[in-house]
């Protein structure tokens, strides 16, 4: 069996049992719970359909597992695999009636997310079709860069985390904490830099398919675009949340870069108080 419909099957039967545990649990995370495993049993399809001797789906497989253990890692200490719900489901849930969410939930929340866990593996795809390509220097430094917008990531999820664990001790202490957001650290660059460095590690993944096939012009990666129109949908709406709750954010809107880290500019005008 090809490597490809095999993905394709394992994906509709985990996006089939996120959409029944949706309906009984009234809970839509579920596949927010898969998102960080799926992908790497993906691509590790792949390397296994080359038999685990293409030394560059190996690698892609390696990295993907690294980057799904952290992601695995830092939802759990959330509490995402105790049935919290993300909140941004909570708001939309809102803002809909009961009949506009479940066709929201069925055809974006499933099916749309699912494909998209698929799509952004395609380049092992590209790798699997072209294993033939040897492994060479442009490998190690894509898988070097990888590695380091990993360790990025990492870095900005333990700087959030402390936030937030200190904001929750602050006030349950009591007082009002200083900080009402986090505006410190990789966070003083950007607004949102584990999104910058979740992006990038999977344009680098991109990267490997077209060392592999020897042209950038790949269908595959059409995935990763996709996947970064849903991260900019996800920030404006995370922002939008945000600034409703602290006006200030504004303030910190003016003077930091959304995403990519940048240094901070200077506010034009000072919010009046």
């Amino acid at each position: 069996m090809h490597p490809l419909l095999v993905v394709v099957i394992v994906a509709a039967v985990a996006a089939a049992a996120c959409w029944i545990l949706s309906l009984i649990t009234r809970d839509t995370s579920w596949v927010d719970r898969l998102w960080s495993i799926v992908p790497a049993v993906y691509v590790w399809i792949f390397a296994g359909a080359a038999g685990f001797a293409d030394i560059r789906l190996d690698v892609m497989g390696v990295l993907v597992t690294l980057w799904a253990a952290r992601l695995t890692f830092n939802f759990a200490r959330k509490g995402g695999y105790t049935g919290m719900e993300d909140y941004r489901w909570e708001y939309l849930r809102g803002k809909m009636t009961p009949a506009q969410f479940q066709v929201f939930n069925i055809l974006f929340i499933v099916i749309y997310q699912h494909a998209l866990l698929v799509l952004i593996t395609l380049p092992a795809l590209t790798a699997y079709e072209n294993r033939g390509t040897p492994f060479g220097v442009l490998d190690v430094v894509v898988a070097a860069l990888f590695l380091l917008f990993l360790v990025g990531e990492t870095i900005a999820d333990q700087q959030q985390w402390d936030f937030h664990r200190h904001k929750a001790a602050e006030i349950a202490a009591g007082r009002e904490p200083q900080q009402r957001f986090l505006t410190t650290g990789l966070w003083r660059f950007s607004r949102h830099p584990n999104f910058f460095f979740e992006q990038a590690q999977w344009w680098i993944l991109v990267a490997f398919g077209m060392i592999a096939a020897g042209s950038p012009w790949q269908w595959t990666i059409i995935g990763t675009v996709l996947l970064t129109g849903v991260f900019i949908g996800s920030t404006r709406l995370t922002e939008g949340i945000t600034k409703s709750k602290y006006p200030e954010y504004a303030d910190y809107q003016a003077t930091t870069s959304a995403v990519v880290p940048l240094p901070p500019r200077r506010a034009r005008l000072a919010r009046p108080a």
